[in-house]
């Protein structure tokens, strides 16, 4: 059992049912909130203002201000790792992210251990932020998962067949099986060290964003996804790190079972197309995080009451912690977060 004084977010990852789940929204500090859209006008590019640690703490703690969230999550973005390892990363107005070509994979090996230094303003901004949070409110760190961020670095500027789905990167999975197996490795070991530098400048819990586990016959997943999440959390234990860890393979639909009884990680967060009896199946085996449709969220209106209510009624006598099944969208209106916090009774 946790102690009285731990906050509400890190009991649930504990396994232990609360009182209400504890909520906080991926992508809480984004364009939704006029508050952020004058702070990201500050600085041209993204990148630098992800690597400003005081305007980056800022947007951490403007959701915080506004609806006391329970957990507060760096803002930061999965693609700063291609960037420690030596490929160029930029973002296009209105069109996101590129990125140049791929580093040799013995180019990106000597870096890996030094990717938590080469991004030190992340741990810069966490620990910021976490002097200014409240003892009671948790503080998360994050990093994209090796097949995600390898998606990205895959296609470089060639995204132009099956965006989407990510087809080339999925194409030269099958096709050139032993030089993606290497860039998964180059972005375990990065990633390790990287999330390490995140605990030790105060993220009190861990997330693997896994955005691209969907669409995966179960052999690609077991390859892409599961072994490198095994691979990742093993390596993250070997550096010291105590901190509990988030597992996010969206859209693995009944792969999420699998995931969650293989994957040392604490809690594993669902997906907006997550069924409830799946949700229900693998709350059974660890903590649950998820999985609000963020459309619905969105729309509003009763229907939002009453999705908020099922999935108080499936999940809430387990350990859970609410979020939404992806990132909160930038045309969202603020007066439906505060609907959705009043009706599990966190505002």
């Amino acid at each position: 059992m946790t102690s009285p004084d731990t906050p509400l977010f890190l009991k649930a990852l504990a396994g232990e049912t609360t009182s209400r789940p504890p909520v906080w929204f991926m992508r809480q500090a984004g364009r939704y909130l006029p508050e952020y859209r004058a702070l990201r006008a500050t600085t041209p590019g993204f990148i630098e203002f992800c690597l400003d640690p005081e305007k980056a703490a800022e947007a951490t703690l403007q959701p915080m201000r506004r609806f006391g969230f329970d957990a507060a999550i760096v803002f930061a973005d999965i693609l700063l790792i291609p960037r420690a390892l030596g490929q160029d990363v930029w973002f296009e107005a209105g069109e996101g992210p590129r990125l140049g070509a791929l580093p040799p994979v013995e180019a990106m090996r000597e870096k890996t251990a030094g990717a938590g230094e080469a991004l030190k303003q992340v741990g810069e901004t966490l620990s910021i932020v976490r002097r200014e949070l409240e003892p009671h409110r948790a503080l998360i760190g994050f990093a994209g998962a090796p097949w995600t961020v390898a998606t990205y670095m895959l296609d470089g500027e060639a995204r132009t067949i099956g965006k989407g789905e990510r087809a080339q990167a999925r194409t030269y999975a099958y096709a050139e099986p032993d030089r993606v197996d290497a860039v998964l490795e180059a972005l375990v070991e990065a990633t390790a060290h990287y999330l390490k530098m995140q605990a030790d400048a105060g993220a009190q819990a861990l997330q693997i964003f896994e955005s691209w586990a969907e669409g995966l016959p179960d052999d690609l997943f077991e390859r892409l996804v599961l072994r490198p999440h095994q691979a990742l959390v093993r390596r993250v234990r070997e550096l010291g790190v105590t901190a509990p860890l988030i597992g996010f393979p969206r859209g693995s639909a009944a792969l999420a079972e699998r995931y969650a009884a293989e994957c040392d990680v604490q809690a594993v967060a669902l997906d907006t197309a997550c069924p409830l009896a799946v949700g229900r199946r693998v709350q059974a085996i660890k903590p649950i995080q998820g999985a609000l449709d963020p459309l619905l969220l969105r729309a509003g209106g009763p229907l939002l009451d009453r999705r908020v209510d099922a999935l108080l009624e499936a999940w809430g006598d387990g350990p859970w912690v609410f979020n939404l099944g992806h990132g909160i969208l930038p045309d969202v209106p603020i007066a439906h977060v505060e609907q959705v916090l009043k009706r599990i009774g966190a505002q």
